[in-house]
């Protein structure tokens, strides 16, 4: 516990990113060495800026301690990257976390053929489906499955597992402690029940757009392979696919009808080389001779879906909405960036900052000036709606 606190302050050192720390701990050895080393020792590791080197000199270690008291009251383990149990296929990604917290039970990932099963929050009945469908059979088939557990896809994919009785590696942009989705909390239990809870932030770290994006590297990391179920073509699963190509792990999507939105980032993905996949063995018959003995094949048949999710019924047609040029308009980047999000469906003011990855005031800013030109209408829960259909 003692030289755990130095880690803590290492990964908490604003300014740093991940390759400085790494960098960091190559020329001292240690997170504590780093700690004692003086700042012109400091100033000649490569990479080191002025404005990183400002926090490696402020020695106090009270937030690290507190952390550590936090993690001990929660339950929370702590993974370091020079640990034994660190994953080797995560360690070897160009940015790996130097520390990870944990809640529940790390399988032994490189030694399974982890599938990451990301898309969108926004999901259709179809991408539901689909995801529910392909997680099971994944998880039946001994493939544990990796997300994000958000809204949609996410959480469709990790039940599906949990209910084929397979581990999920839940990857958070917050901290373990901190629900997001707040209706998710009993599906984190769950997960950490069945598998583990992983997180780069310490507990009480709230989960800010600019998180997920680094998080996206995480799940990746962890897998041999990512699959993307639904998503449009602005999309975070996007992200995670091309993240996935650049540590060179494997890219499959699910194909959908041509004229969906959601289904417009999986078809191109497709298009641009990515593996089809329409049942869990277009995946797994990659990985069964990288994984001797850990593949089953033949798995049950998925279980129908959810027998509490809503059924949708037929809505009387919706009258025309008036039409708006973006460009005639004059509106500014942040308005049409948000009025490209929006749909006729409610989109709450956290959704729309995870979407367009803009600071919260701008989004706030933009989404006023929109309403008083009655281009958007705001919901109960401040949540808003598209009121105008665009032809640009």
């Amino acid at each position: 516990m003692s030289t755990l606190k130095y880690w803590v302050w290492l990964s908490r050192c604003a300014g740093l990113d991940s390759q400085l720390r790494l960098a960091l701990l190559d020329r001292f050895g240690s997170p504590e060495e780093v700690y004692y080393a003086d700042e012109g020792a400091l100033s000649l590791t490569e990479g080191m800026t002025r404005k990183a080197l400002e926090p490696l000199t402020q020695k106090d270690l009270t937030g690290a301690e507190k952390i550590l008291a936090d993690c001990e009251r929660l339950g929370v383990q702590l993974l370091t990257l020079h640990d034994a149990e660190y994953p080797v296929r995560l360690r070897c990604i160009y940015d790996p976390p130097c520390l990870l917290y944990l809640r529940g039970r790390l399988p032994a990932v490189d030694e399974l053929p982890v599938i990451a099963v990301v898309g969108t929050r926004k999901a259709s009945p179809y991408g539901l489906r689909c995801a529910e469908e392909l997680a099971f059979g994944l998880a039946d088939s001994g493939a544990p499955v990796a997300t994000g557990l958000a809204r949609g896809i996410d959480s469709a994919a990790a039940q599906a597992a949990l209910r084929a009785g397979g581990p999920v590696l839940g990857v958070l942009g917050g901290g373990i402690d901190v629900v997001y989705p707040k209706e998710n909390g009993w599906l984190y239990d769950d997960v950490a029940a069945a598998g583990c809870l992983i997180s780069e932030y310490p507990p009480g770290t709230e989960p800010l757009p600019g998180h997920f994006p680094l998080r996206n590297r995480i799940i990746s990391g962890l897998s041999a392979a990512v699959l993307v179920v639904e998503a449009p073509l602005r999309s975070g699963a996007l992200i995670t696919a091309g993240t996935a190509l650049d540590q060179g792990r494997d890219v499959f999507a699910v194909p959908g009808p041509i004229y969906a939105e959601n289904s417009k980032g999986c078809n191109r993905l497709i298009r641009d080389g990515a593996g089809l996949a329409a049942e869990p063995w277009d995946i797994l018959r990659e990985y069964d001779f990288q994984f001797p003995g850990r593949l089953r094949g033949g798995s049950r048949p998925a279980p129908e879906p959810l027998e509490d999710r809503p059924t949708r019924t037929p809505e009387p047609p919706k009258p025309a909405l008036p039409t708006l040029s973006t460009r005639a308009a004059g509106l500014t980047d942040d308005q049409i960036a948000l009025l490209r999000a929006l749909t006729d469906q409610p989109v709450s003011v956290d959704d729309l900052i995870d979407q367009t990855q803009l600071p919260a005031r701008r989004v706030l800013s933009a989404l006023t000036m929109l309403e008083i030109d009655q281009y958007v209408t705001q919901c109960s829960g401040k949540r808003y709606i598209r009121a105008v259909a665009l032809t640009d």
